[in-house]
């Protein structure tokens, strides 16, 4: 008996600093996205079993250091994915499902592979990055933009803002003048598509993304190769992110 008492002290006691680390302050960068993957992540493991109310909204703002649009964009694209249920009214709160997300299960070839395959996107975006800055001419810039205007119009339709995102990155990649970073970004973005799947949606999310395209377009206008890197790094380590706090294990 004391045996059972001193393990369940020793699980208590260990499941508490994990949450401490789930509950610590992140980084501005990727706020939004390190935030997901932590809750995410906390559910997956156990640390927040089904049933566990969450902390009020304005608690968990001060605990992770995060604006409440950044906290309630996690927790609606935790919710859209199955891993929280709100439930509103007295004695209402943002709640962790009682059963796990009802998506398709992700194929074990798709589990072994998609940190492998956000590398290789990192590599081929990376240098499309770069090189669209320095070598970008005049006329490549208006078609980007006009992408971007696109994209803000079809927030609420994601599979719109999907082809417009696609053709995006397209384009970005045609800038370069290389056909072979052309073909690499086609079917980097052709092995993406599984993927994007298993990620939320919410309007402010995708607002948020298409922020940085916008940021993008300014780096090739500018010619700053560095800071095109920078937002694209940022751009790619939110996909992954997500990634890592709605895919299983």
């Amino acid at each position: 008996m004391r045996r059972n008492v001193a393990r369940r002290s020793a699980l208590a006691a260990t499941g508490a600093r994990n949450l401490d680390y789930i509950f610590a302050p992140v980084r501005s960068t990727t706020a939004f996205e390190e935030t997901l993957e932590r809750l995410g992540t906390a559910i997956k493991l156990g640390l927040l079993p089904p049933g566990t109310r969450l902390p009020a909204e304005r608690e968990l703002c001060e605990q992770l250091g995060i604006a409440r649009s950044t906290l309630r964009q996690a927790l609606t694209a935790l919710v859209q994915s199955g891993y929280l249920v709100a439930i509103r009214g007295r004695g209402g709160g943002t709640f962790v499902a009682e059963r796990p997300p009802v998506a398709e299960a992700p194929t074990e070839e798709l589990l072994a592979s998609w940190r492998d395959l956000l590398d290789q996107r990192l590599a081929v975006e990376l240098g499309v990055a770069l090189l669209a800055a320095e070598r970008a001419q005049p006329e490549a810039l208006p078609p980007l933009r006009e992408l971007v205007a696109t994209m803000d119009d079809r927030l609420d339709d994601f599979s719109a803002y999907r082809q417009a995102d696609v053709r995006f990155h397209m384009e970005l990649a045609e800038a370069t003048g290389s056909p072979r970073l052309a073909a690499a970004m086609t079917e980097i973005q052709g092995a993406m598509t599984d993927l994007i799947l298993y990620i939320a949606h919410p309007p402010e999310v995708l607002a948020w993304s298409n922020a940085q395209h916008g940021k993008l377009v300014d780096c090739l206008e500018g010619g700053d190769g560095d800071r095109a890197v920078a937002v694209m790094t940022e751009h790619l380590r939110g996909t992954e992110h997500v990634l890592a706090g709605l895919l299983p294990d």
